[in-house]
């Protein structure tokens, strides 16, 4: 190595790079923090922010003003204060501007700013701005020394560290944005509401959080909207972090359209179309026949959503809520910089840290006009004398070969200050006048009153909260309007699945095979008795419906299985079919076992009175009656309903109340009638008790409640295999004790075949609908099947085709 070389090697600095790029990351981090990122919470701008107000400010660009090119402000801004990209700079000036982005915009501009549809502002050399009146009161007292002033980027001039305002910007038009390991994200809120607030909190500094959450009820976004749950919005503005549910606004209009007049905060309009657009494209979203935007302001936001005919509005727009930025969540993190620290804060936080900075603003504003009002007095005074003295001085001043010497000697003679001597020399001789005397002395005796009102006034720390609150209710007075979004103090709820899908009639078809679908019970047109019926569904050969049922979409269906095991699911969770679909297994939803079946449907409504028990009826002619509550929480895999014996299988279950009676029927047309006291409740394990004493080849068919109101009014309906049926009379049918061998309900032959089926049918019941083997389906007004004793045979129902049999029944 040659000696220059050893030279050079002794001037290296050996530097470990991890404790060297750990230190530049940091001061990286914090720049980002401290001068790009995160606000002040005194005035709540970004160092941008600030600067094109303050360059606004120097240009004279005030409210009064003409409008200047955006490109101006732009310009002067990057020269002069904010060495980046004119395109950011541009971009923060125009949101300054945007009445959509900020809740009191801060500029005013002439030209196109964008849109809540997302579109950009036009280019700066074609925009125009000046400040808004609101920005005046951010640079209000700007010249009186009221904030601290540094270098520029270059030191070629001074700007300000920080604005005056008089606004707490920080809560009026909040503000977003993320740093280096920290964000903030704090909503705008009403001016009327906050400057309230800031008032309180000066008439009583222990005013608590909720006391002043009390005021200020919650954000104020510039688009509208709605905001949900009180307790929601008092724990995010009391800890500085929480979420806060935002809706838009939207109302059915004449069960034909949907109308969003509002949107939530920072939700692009065109996208939201967009998005419903495309959610009816996929098929996620049914009912809609056409979306158009009718807006022509912010604030004549309309958004028309045209439904069609068989839509139900509020559950379309249930869906859009749940699917779309129509409902969002806005998540408070109040983060900003105290002391160029940052902080996590709460509103009183806020509030208190902008009441500490007006309170130094006055004191600061105090000192400089108490400095200018005593210099004024010490000028004055001077001048007042001189007056008392003009003569002598005039002599004097004319004796003196130069003005320095005049100085001097005035100086001398009269014991004049320096500038009380360089301001005799340059009065005019017009102060000579009378009247101008007089105005010297009234200057005199205000600037003497001044001085003593700001030392009384930085002397009180009552007077300068006085003042503090003077200009707040000024501030309030001035520039308060009305809140353009709506608060609910409730939450609306979660919006469920169940919320989406319409709550109504619907048939619930299961057949022996384990196939089950859910219909329109428009499907099955009305026929008069006797005909052939419609084919319901295409079941395989061996196959025919078991069970037909009506239920509502939003009922829970309790499936009980010929085993005395029960399953739980919501009707709306079986698919949909066409009347001639065959469905889906239910296998796809129960999991039964290889050989059980389902042999029973219960629908539980959500108003089913919980003293209400559960009757078990099975083939064998045993029940037992089990209270609902414990069958209210089935699990996904099922609960034991009733133990069997070998051989039977479960029948049916129904409802029953207290006073209640039963009636069962059996396949050779003998029936039965009792008091449901007679079924005592037992636990779900238990076998139950014998209801009717069955011969050797008998059997259970049927079964139903007979509640107070039936006893007088309703029928018993009970249809044969062949097609046959006919409806009889309650009354003939005596009240018996459980156990014995029943009465005849109807006559069976041949022709009418064994009984398949028995029902209560009362005045609710208008019309039933009986099913084949063979899948036939025929949908009969209950008026046109006549009212026969039990000794007859009744009248056919429906036509059957030959090697066919009816399957079931059910009533709508």
């Amino acid at each position: 190595m040659t000696p220059e070389e050893n030279k050079n090697f002794d001037k290296i600095i050996p530097i470990d790079i991890v404790k060297e790029m750990k230190d530049s990351y940091l001061d990286y981090s914090m720049s980002v923090i401290v001068s790009r990122a995160l606000p002040d919470v005194r005035d709540v701008l970004k160092p941008v922010h600030r600067r094109i107000l303050y360059s606004m400010h120097e240009l004279g660009l005030s409210s009064s003003a003409k409008f200047r090119k955006s490109a101006l402000v732009v310009g002067d801004v990057l020269g002069k204060y904010h060495p980046h990209g004119d395109v950011a700079c541009y971009d923060a000036l125009a949101r300054m501007a945007q009445d959509f982005s900020l809740r009191y915009p801060l500029v005013l501009g002439q030209g196109n700013f964008g849109s809540v549809d997302g579109d950009p502002p036009a280019a700066m050399r074609y925009t125009e701005v000046k400040m808004a009146p609101l920005a005046a009161e951010v640079l209000r007292d700007m010249e009186k020394e009221t904030v601290n002033f540094g270098p520029n980027y270059d030191s070629s001039r001074e700007e300000p560290r920080l604005l005056p305002s008089v606004v707490p910007n920080l809560l009026l038009n909040g503000t977003m944005g993320i740093a280096v390991g920290m964000a903030t994200k704090i909503p705008p809120h009403n001016l009327g509401e906050v400057m309230t607030a800031l008032i309180k909190l000066i008439d009583e500094p222990e005013a608590t959080g909720d006391d002043l959450s009390n005021i200020v009820k919650g954000p104020d976004f510039p688009t509208g909207g709605m905001v949900f749950n009180e307790s929601d919005i008092r724990h995010a503005s009391g800890t500085g972090r929480g979420g806060v549910l935002v809706r838009g606004e939207a109302e059915v209009v004449d069960e034909e359209k949907i109308v969003i007049t509002s949107l939530p905060y920072q939700v692009n309009k065109a996208d939201l179309i967009v998005r419903i657009a495309d959610l009816v494209r996929e098929k996620k979203l049914e009912g809609i026949r056409d979306i158009r935007d009718e807006s022509t302001t912010l604030a004549d936001t309309r958004v028309v959503i045209e439904l069609k005919n068989t839509a139900y509005p509020q559950k379309v727009l249930n869906s859009i809520y749940k699917n779309t930025e129509l409902e969002t969540v806005f998540h408070y993190n109040m983060l900003a910089l105290v002391d160029g620290v940052p902080k996590l804060l709460s509103l009183k936080a806020i509030l208190e840290e902008f009441l500490k900075h007006r309170r130094e603003i006055i004191i600061r504003r105090a000192k400089f006009d108490l400095k200018q009002a005593e210099a004024r007095e010490h000028i004055l005074l001077g001048l007042k004398k001189a007056l008392d003295h003009i003569d002598e001085i005039i002599k004097l001043i004319k004796k003196s070969k130069d003005v320095n010497t005049a100085e001097a000697n005035l100086i001398k003679e009269f014991k004049f200050s320096e500038l009380q001597a360089r301001a005799i020399l340059e009065m005019r001789l017009q102060k000579l006048a009378g009247l101008e005397r007089q105005k010297i002395e009234d200057e005199l005796k205000e600037k003497q009153a001044l001085i003593k009102y700001l030392k009384e006034l930085l002397g009180s720390e009552a007077k300068i909260l006085a003042v503090v609150r003077e200009e707040f209710v000024e501030i309030k007075n001035k520039y308060s309007d009305d809140r353009r979004t709506k608060v609910v103090r409730a939450a609306p709820g979660e919006i469920k699945t169940e919320d989406l899908i319409p709550n109504i009639e619907a048939v619930l078809v299961v057949t022996q095979g384990g196939y089950v679908k859910r219909t329109d019970p428009s499907e099955y047109r009305a026929q008069r008795r006797g005909g052939v019926g419609v084919v319901d569904l295409d079941t395989k050969e061996e196959d025919f419906v078991n069970l037909f049922i009506t239920a509502s979409t939003h009922d829970n269906l309790l499936f009980f299985s010929d085993r005395g095991k029960v399953y739980q699911i919501k009707m709306y969770d079986v698919p949909e079919g066409k009347r001639a679909t065959r469905g889906k297994s239910v296998m796809n939803f129960l999991p039964l076992a290889e050989d059980e079946k389902v042999s029973s449907v219960l629908p539980l409504k959500a108003d089913t009175k919980t003293a209400e028990s559960i009757m078990l009826v099975t083939k064998a002619g045993v029940a037992k009656k089990v209270s609902l509550e414990s069958l209210k929480e089935v699990r996904r895999s099922g609960i034991i309903a009733i133990t069997l014996e070998a051989g039977d299988e479960l029948l049916t279950a129904f409802l029953v109340g207290p006073g209640d009676e039963a009636i069962v029927a059996t396949r050779e047309g003998k029936a039965i009638r009792f008091k449901e006291s007679e079924v005592r409740q037992m636990g779900r394990s238990a076998m139950g008790v014998r209801v009717i004493k069955l011969k050797k080849d008998d059997r259970m068919v049927g079964a139903g409640v007979i509640n107070k109101e039936a006893k007088t009014t309703a029928n018993f309906l009970v249809v044969a295999s062949n097609g046959y049926g006919k409806k009889t009379a309650l009354k003939e049918y005596k009240v018996q004790r459980r156990g014995g061998s029943g009465i005849k309900t109807a006559k069976l032959t041949a022709k009418t075949g064994k009984l398949i089926s028995g029902r209560v049918v009362g005045l609710e019941d208008s019309e039933i609908i009986t099913i084949s083997k063979h899948g036939q389906v025929i949908r009969t007004a209950l008026d046109e099947i006549p009212a026969l004793g039990r000794q007859t045979q009744g009248v056919r129902v429906m036509k059957l085709r030959p090697d066919d049999f009816l399957a079931s029944l059910t009533c709508l």
